[in-house]
């Protein structure tokens, strides 16, 4: 059987992003799939599944089965892959919002303490940790593992045990009583559980540029671009937006299919923010260049990002570079606008303030309903925790995100027995 056979075929044209959505997708979920890029005058490849070249059919999505589905969304292709799920239960014991480090962690841990458990994940599993083209740092790994492996990992483990994933589904809204809190999400299902566990992370921040919408997806990137990196070529140049270690991850990531990775950075120096290991490998590498107290100041192209203006912080010298490829490794803000409407306590930041942090003076929040001070990651709501990067005051690191989940389920099991 050819190779191909097996996979996800996916034809589309260079800048597109509903493409690139299509892509970042099926990565993530570990989907094998091989992108096939076309244009006007290379009609042959689609002959054999289209019949010929029609933009208005792109993209194009061929199944090992031989299904063909014209520009599908991603909702449409995760339903023929059996990815989209509808939950099974009327009620759960625990329900987390979010399938990144955190969330996926919480869900093994409670799913195989005997939890009723489910997962709302707006996208795919993993969350920005699924676009890691390797983590080296993480505990068992010495030789290290890609975020979406390591996502897959995760959720395969955690519905060993029982729990349910529920992908491309998004949190609008809750109500939380004793006991009982009902999720409302966008496409109209209700989550109805005992207690939640808020992992949503956090936004990618974005340049705050014109143009930088219209090329989202077609030369702009959220993320360190796991998918991406392989249909760079030799003669590339891309440019990586950020100084901490994601961004020194695809630098070097990068390096390996493009001609030159070049970091843009504003900080003066990249200790304060990369670890020494990967700060040795950029200084050691012959193809990751380092663009300190710089800052991209304008973006360029018609249909697809063709160029930028970068600006010295120091001296204002503008230059402008030749590139399709912009990666923005920005860190980013959390997704919390929802908790106005039922009252939950967020720092000036909008993450998410638990535990002793509620305390102030030594007494406990004003709409605090319970005979005991909040549980260590415990809301001002009884029975929503917070864990991970979402969390006011947490390492924002992969391991600790994990450990966060974990220890959010201990509470949530104080929390069910005793209140």
């Amino acid at each position: 059987m050819n190779q191909s056979d097996s996979k996800v075929l996916v034809f589309g044209t260079r800048g597109s992003a509903e493409a690139f959505a299509i892509r970042d997708f099926l990565h993530r979920c570990d989907v094998p799939f091989q992108w096939i890029e076309v244009s006007p005058d290379q009609p042959d490849a689609l002959r054999a599944y289209a019949g010929g070249y029609d933009a208005k059919r792109l993209p194009l999505c061929v199944f090992p089965d031989g299904t063909r589905i014209e520009c599908p969304t991603v909702r449409q292709i995760s339903e023929k892959l059996g990815l989209f799920l509808n939950p099974s239960r009327s009620e759960y014991d625990l329900a987390i919002y979010g399938a990144g480090p955190a969330g996926l962690s919480a869900a093994v841990y409670g799913a195989s303490e005997g939890l009723k458990t489910v997962v709302v994940e707006r996208f795919a599993v993993g969350g920005q940790a699924s676009t890691s083209p390797k983590i080296e740092n993480y505990l068992g790994f010495p030789g290290g593992i890609s975020g979406a492996d390591l996502a897959l990992r995760a959720r395969e483990q955690a519905c060993h045990f029982g729990a349910e994933i529920l992908l491309l589904r998004e949190g609008v809204r809750g109500e939380f009583k004793p006991g009982r809190g009902v999720g409302y999400l966008a496409d109209g299902t209700k989550i109805i559980a005992r207690a939640s566990i808020c992992a949503t992370g956090v936004e990618y921040r974005k340049l705050n540029l014109p143009n930088e919408d219209r090329f989202r997806g077609a030369g702009i990137y959220y993320g360190a671009g796991a998918s991406e990196a392989s249909l760079c070529l030799a003669t590339d140049h891309v440019f990586i937006v950020g100084g901490g270690n994601s961004g020194a991850q695809a630098a070097m990531h990068f390096s390996r299919y493009a001609g030159k990775a070049t970091m843009v950075v504003r900080d003066s120096s990249l200790k304060k923010s990369v670890s020494q290991y990967l700060i040795d490998r950029i200084q050691s590498s012959p193809k990751v260049e380092v663009l300190l107290l710089t800052e991209v100041f304008a973006l360029h192209g018609d249909s697809f990002l063709q160029s930028i203006t970068l600006r010295n912080k120091e001296t204002g010298k503008q230059s402008d570079a030749k590139t399709n490829w912009l990666f923005l490794c920005l860190g980013g803000f959390p997704h919390t606008e929802w908790t106005e409407e039922v009252g939950i306590v967020r720092d000036d930041g909008g993450y998410l303030v638990t535990g002793p942090d509620l305390l102030k003076n030594g007494r406990r929040p004003d709409n605090w309903t319970l005979d005991r001070d909040p549980y260590y990651l415990e809301t001002n709501i009884p029975g929503v925790f917070a864990a991970g990067d979402v969390r006011h005051g947490s390492v924002k690191r992969c391991a600790s995100a994990v450990g966060e989940g974990a220890m959010a389920v201990t509470f949530v099991h104080r929390y069910v027995m005793n209140g």
